[in-house]
C-alpha cells in the first residue's frame, strides 16, 4: 500500500482494510493511468490503465525510477527537475500540466497528456499523476489536418490555375510583340550585304521596342512574385523545446503506413537548453519539423536500426551576424544518392510514389524566410541529418 494512505490508517485495522480495498478498486477503475511516486522519483504505485498504457506490470514497475516511462530528454533531466523543485518550489509542470511523450515497455514512444499533483504526508511529499493518450485524439486531429489540407491543397491548384491563365494572358501581348519586333529587324537585315541606313535605323528601332517589352514581360513576373510574398508571417518568442515536443508528439501519432510510433523506432529529443527561445512563426517552423521527421520515418521503413534524433545546438555564425541555434534532425535510413542531394531543395522533386516534391522546398521557403537556412549532411547514423538555423530571441524576462 501506499505509505501515506498506510500512515493515516495505521491506528484503525477495519480502516486499513477498507483503504486497501478502496485503493484497489481506484487503481483498476481509474479510466486515466495514475501513478505515485515518492519524493525520490520512484514509483509507489500503477494502475492497471497505466499497465495497458505503458505495457509494464505492476511488479515490474513498482520501486523503480519513473524516469524508465520517459523518452529523452526528459529521461536524463528528470532527476534535476526533481532536484530542482524540492530545493526552490518552483512548479514546470506540478499543478499545471503539459502535452508530452511517454515510453513504452517495447521503446516506442507516445503523445501524452501529463498532470501532476502534490501531496504531503508524515513521510515526505508524494506526486500523483494522471496521464491520457493522446493517440487517437492527435490521429482524429491529424485526419482533420489531412481532409483541410486536401481541402487547401484543392483550392491552391484551382489558384494556380487561374493565375496560370491570367500570367499568360499578361506575358502574351509582350511575348509576341518581342517575336514580331525580332522576326522584323531578322527581314530587314536580310541575307545580302549591308542593309540600307534607312532599314539599319528600323532594325535599332525594332530592337529598342522588344527590349521594352522583355522588360514588361519581367515587370509583369515582378509584380506576380511581390503579390505571392505579401503576407508577413506571425513572428513571436517561442520556446523551441515546445516546438519540437509538440511537433514530434503529432508526428507520432502517424498511421501505419508511415511507421511513425510503431515498435522499434527508438526517438532522442537532445536539446540545449541555453538556445531555447527563438523568434519564429510557430506553425511554419513545426510545418518544417513535421516534414523532416516524417521524412525520416519514412526513409528508415526498410532498415534494421530506426534511429531517429533532433537535437540543438548554438550555431557558428560570423561576426555581426545574428545569434541563432541550429537543429538537426537525423535518421539512421539509407542516406541520400549525390545525384538526389544537388535538386534536394528543388520543388516537384521527389522519390516517393505519391509525393509532389514540395515539403522540401516549403521548408526551405519558410526557413529562409526566417533569415536562416536548411542543408543536409550525412547523419551519424548513416541516413541523412538535416539542418536548419533559427534566429535566437532574447529572453523577455531580460527586457
Amino acid at each position: 500500500m501506499c505509505p501515506f494512505i498506510e500512515n493515516q490508517t495505521s491506528a484503525n485495522p477495519a480502516l486499513l482494510h477498507s483503504a486497501e480495498a478502496l485503493q484497489r478498486t481506484i487503481l483498476a477503475t481509474v479510466p486515466d493511468a495514475m501513478i505515485v511516486i515518492d519524493e525520490a522519483g520512484s514509483i509507489l504505485l500503477f494502475s492497471e490503465a497505466a499497465h495497458r498504457m505503458f505495457g509494464y506490470e505492476d511488479a515490474e514497475v513498482v520501486g523503480q525510477n519513473v524516469k524508465i516511462l520517459m523518452p529523452n530528454p526528459d529521461r536524463d533531466r528528470h532527476d534535476d527537475y526533481m532536484h530542482h523543485y524540492m530545493e526552490t518550489g518552483e512548479a514546470h509542470i506540478i499543478g499545471i500540466g503539459r502535452v508530452t511523450a511517454g515510453r513504452r515497455r517495447d521503446g516506442s514512444t507516445f503523445p501524452i497528456d501529463l498532470a501532476i499533483g502534490e501531496a504531503r504526508g508524515e513521510n515526505g511529499r508524494l506526486f500523483t499523476g494522471f496521464i491520457r493518450d493522446l493517440t487517437e485524439i492527435r490521429r482524429a486531429e491529424r485526419r482533420l489536418n489531412d481532409l483541410q489540407a486536401e481541402l487547401s491543397h484543392i483550392s491552391r491548384v484551382s489558384a494556380m490555375g487561374s493565375l496560370a491563365s491570367a500570367l499568360a494572358h499578361e506575358l502574351n501581348q509582350p511575348l509576341t510583340a518581342i517575336a514580331s519586333y525580332a522576326e522584323g529587324a531578322r527581314t530587314l537585315l536580310g541575307d545580302e550585304g549591308t542593309p540600307p541606313q534607312a532599314d539599319i535605323d528600323m532594325v535599332r528601332e525594332a530592337l529598342a521596342e522588344a527590349s521594352a517589352e522583355a522588360l514588361r514581360a519581367g515587370q509583369i513576373v515582378r509584380r506576380l512574385r511581390e503579390f505571392i510574398s505579401r503576407g508577413e508571417s506571425e513572428r513571436r518568442v517561442e520556446p523551441l523545446r515546445r516546438l519540437v515536443t509538440e511537433a514530434a508528439a503529432l508526428a507520432l501519432t502517424g498511421t501505419g503506413q508511415t511507421g511513425i510510433g510503431q515498435p522499434g523506432i527508438n526517438l532522442a529529443i537532445r536539446l540545449d537548453p541555453s538556445v531555447d527561445l527563438v523568434l519564429c512563426d510557430r506553425i511554419q517552423i513545426q510545418q518544417v519539423l513535421l516534414n523532416l521527421i516524417r521524412n525520416a520515418v519514412e526513409a528508415m521503413q526498410r532498415s534494421p536500426r530506426q534511429q531517429l534524433e533532433i537535437r540543438s545546438r548554438p550555431a557558428r555564425g560570423g561576426s555581426g551576424s545574428p545569434r541563432c541555434v541550429e537543429v538537426v534532425v537525423s535518421d539512421s535510413g539509407p542516406g541520400l544518392a549525390p545525384e538526389v542531394t544537388e535538386v534536394l531543395f528543388q520543388p516537384f522533386n521527389t522519390s516517393k510514389e505519391k509525393g509532389m516534391g514540395l515539403g522540401l522546398s516549403i521548408s526551405r521557403t519558410i526557413v529562409e524566410a526566417h533569415g536562416g537556412r536548411i542543408w543536409a549532411e550525412p547523419s551519424d547514423f548513416g541516413g541523412t541529418a538535416f539542418h536548419f538555423t533559427l534566429e535566437l530571441a532574447e529572453d523577455p524576462q531580460d527586457g
